[in-house]
């Protein structure tokens, strides 16, 4: 006879609810934030396949299947617009994603803590400014009678019109988003180089190993989830490259090179009006950034044993 399967002690979630309610009712604005401004609108999707005319139905007028998805495909503009995407989306993702770790290590090297903090400090301080004051600051440097130009004329150069040429504008626009960033990404691998035992540390030296081996053999791997879990989270907005600044800082001149799937779809919805089109658009665009993160997700799962879920 088989024995009596034991009663489960778990605490029913009715139950936790009702005892822990307060911690619970703090989840209930950043729930109703994520229902109202990002689950409900994925309901205006289904006019990617039926005709939206403004002042009509919110959910089109009448089905038009894959018409505007078979229109973008064809379309040798959003090829261009999904290059620079890509491009733009890769460069940032390897210079933006590797130097905050490179910082949090130089800077837990520092035993000077009133250096570290004052390095600290102004490194992570442009996170702070918001994008139109970056944007300003970029487009006053580089401007003809700007500082740099003024710096090359000192040396006896010639001014360059760095914002009106295409192949400047990836160069500008990642080296801003260097500065702007690494600094504050520096604090969550700081976080969690403080949890890194410290006896392995001492039995690393005690092999033998040089501050070089302990970091590569001790630091990173203690730090090696957060890598991981920030890696998945910055492969999920590759192609949300920065619409704002973008926005700021390009013109019709660097378009070959600027110009991105999130401009691409405020000039085709915004300002042309043809919302299907744009929605069908940044439709493919979701599907492309879902299936990276699932990939990344699952690679990660495969490879490190560290995965988000």
């Amino acid at each position: 006879m088989a024995a009596p399967t034991p009663r489960s002690r778990r605490t029913p979630w009715l139950r936790a609810l009702r005892r822990d309610w307060q911690l619970y009712s703090l989840a209930v604005l950043p729930l109703l934030f994520f229902l109202t401004f990002r689950y409900l609108p994925m309901l205006g999707n289904v006019i990617a396949f039926r005709r939206f005319q403004p002042g009509g139905s919110l959910f089109g007028e009448y089905w038009t299947g894959l018409r505007y998805f078979r229109l973008f495909f064809t379309d040798p503009t959003f090829w261009s617009v999904f290059t620079n995407t890509l491009v733009l989306g890769a460069l940032t993702l390897v210079f933006c994603f590797p130097l905050p770790i490179v910082l949090a290590l130089l800077l837990n090297e520092v035993r000077n803590r009133a250096l570290k903090r004052f390095v600290q400090s102004v490194s992570y301080l442009p996170h702070f400014l918001s994008i139109v004051i970056v944007a300003a600051m970029v487009l006053q440097l580089l401007s003809v009678d700007g500082t740099v130009n003024q710096m090359v004329r000192a040396v006896g150069g010639e001014p360059v019109a760095f914002m009106q040429q295409a192949g400047w504008f990836r160069t500008i626009y990642v080296s801003s988003e260097v500065w702007q960033t690494v600094g504050w990404g520096t604090i969550l691998y700081l976080a969690a180089l403080t949890t890194v035992d410290g006896d392995l540390y001492e039995a690393a030296r005690i092999d033998g190993a040089n501050r070089w081996r302990q970091t590569w053999h001790v630091t990173l791997p203690g730090i090696r989830p957060t890598m991981v879990t920030l890696l998945i989270l910055n492969i999920g907005t590759f192609m949300a490259v920065g619409f704002e600044k973008i926005l700021l800082l390009y013109n019709p001149l660097t378009y070959p090179t600027a110009d991105v799937i999130s401009t691409y779809l405020y000039r085709v919805g915004i300002v042309s009006g043809n919302l299907s089109y744009a929605a069908a658009i940044g439709l493919f665009e979701s599907v492309i950034g879902l299936t990276l993160v699932l990939s990344a997700n699952a690679i990660s799962r495969r490879t490190v044993g560290t995965s988000l879920w």
